[in-house]
């Protein structure tokens, strides 16, 4: 199993951000040395453990003697430690789907343990920017939270040198919640952007801060914080986070759906994001659908954008026939109101149909919704189904779907999440 994350650029913007010194200044540090097998065994360990010893060296093709060598070395650094079986019960990790366990007839020798990174060796802070304010959260190496949440706000200052500051700000209020804890003192900061990222450092695109020209942030916060940095696309965080740490464990392909300010996609194949020099600039935010829906900016008709929030908020003042905004519709929705119950059906319809897009394409085991308005997911479900199955054969299996509850806290601990992976290599 390859665990190594790539990310592939393209080559003029690479050459510029070399050229300027904005690739290697401020690496993410490893977290310890060895070989390709060393970080392999780590890794597997921090996205499937609990895990056995004997199902590790199954899971990588590994002889016995090697794991051991291998997990006596990270056990002596602090990465990985031992657990006993009575100290995982009801913790067994989430195995590859690709990968089915061979049964040992040996049950000599000493009683079975199991394996898990050493979840407060390390620490990291995590943030993230959108367009009204940084959210920041400090969490451990298995990507929990340690930390209270933490906010500044974004007004008419949008400045990449605002922002660096604001998260210095936020770093240094995350590090006191960690000293306070006893835990380690954080050991990188990763910031999630909506937009377009070259070598985790370097923001081409950023359209919700209305930046102009290649943005070097991560060295400018690695600056202010005294910290390396790295800077990730958002979405994709938020599929890294959820394959590492969530319902995306495990699964061979892997997808993620956010509507909200918003339509975003990104897909992960073994636990990595697949990587597309474009795929950051909003690509399905304007695939077809709903033949019938409204009509968007760019001139198209149902297209994907009928699911973002401007877009909601314009069809619901149709429909009651006054102005009205989206937390005025969303209010509405939470009581029920007729007329925004039936938009909400609508709507949950329409992502059916995104949903069976990326299902049918891509072809993922499970769709992870998120995003601000993800809400409108859980109040119209059935309708989210219907739209899955209309646009679906008949005897295909139905789509698996997580719908996770807004919170800009938990992109921040995806950005964390960035971070905890590149450091374990």
């Amino acid at each position: 199993m390859q665990v190594k994350t790539r990310y592939f650029v393209i080559n003029a913007i690479n050459s510029f951000a070399k050229g300027h010194g904005l690739a290697d200044s401020n690496a993410i540090p490893q977290w310890f040395s060895g070989s390709e097998h060393t970080h392999r065994v780590a890794a597997a360990v921090a996205q499937y453990g609990p895990i056995a010893r004997t199902t590790l060296a199954q899971m990588l093709g590994l002889s016995q003697g090697a794991l051991s060598r291998i997990t006596s070395d990270l056990i002596y650094a602090g990465v990985i430690e031992e657990l006993p079986a009575s100290a995982t019960a009801g913790r067994v990790g989430k195995l590859p789907e690709r990968f089915t366990p061979k049964e040992s007839s040996d049950r000599r020798g000493r009683p079975q343990t199991s394996l898990v990174l050493c979840a407060n060796a390390r620490t990291f802070v995590g943030v993230k920017v959108h367009g009204t304010s940084i959210v920041s959260a400090a969490v451990n190496a298995h990507g929990e939270v340690v930390s209270g949440r933490h906010e500044l706000p974004i007004g008419d200052d949008q400045s990449p040198e605002y922002v660096a500051t604001a998260i210095a700000q936020l770093t240094a209020a995350c590090s006191d919640d960690v000293a306070a804890t006893g835990l380690p003192a954080p050991t990188a900061v990763g910031v999630a952007v909506g937009g377009h990222v070259v070598d985790d450092s370097v923001v081409t695109f950023a359209p919700f801060l209305h930046w102009d020209g290649p943005t070097d942030l991560g060295a400018m916060v690695g600056r202010e914080t005294g910290l390396p940095c790295g800077v990730f696309n958002d979405i994709d965080s938020l599929l890294v986070d959820a394959s590492w740490f969530g319902p995306g464990v495990g699964l061979d392909m892997f997808a993620v759906v956010t509507i909200g300010i918003g339509v975003g996609y990104s897909l992960a194949v073994h636990g990595e994001p697949v990587s597309y020099p474009d795929k950051s600039y909003g690509l399905v935010g304007h695939v077809l659908v709903d033949p019938e829906g409204p009509r968007c900016v760019s001139g198209h008709i149902g297209c994907s954008q009928c699911l973002t929030d401007d877009s909601i908020a314009e069809q619901y003042s149709a429909i009651v026939g006054k102005p009205v905004t989206f937390e005025d519709f969303a209010r509405d929705a939470r009581a029920r109101v007729p007329q925004a119950t039936q938009l909400v059906h609508r709507t949950c319809f329409r992502l059916g149909a995104l949903v069976a897009m990326v299902a049918n394409i891509a072809m993922p085991g499970h769709v992870m919704i998120a995003g601000e308005s993800a809400f409108l997911a859980k109040l119209g479900t059935d309708s989210l189904r219907d739209g899955i199955r209309y646009y679906r054969h008949s005897q295909t299996q139905p789509v698996k779907f997580t719908i996770v509850n807004h919170d800009w806290q938990l992109w921040a601990k995806a950005a964390a999440s960035r971070v905890i992976v590149k450091h374990i290599g």
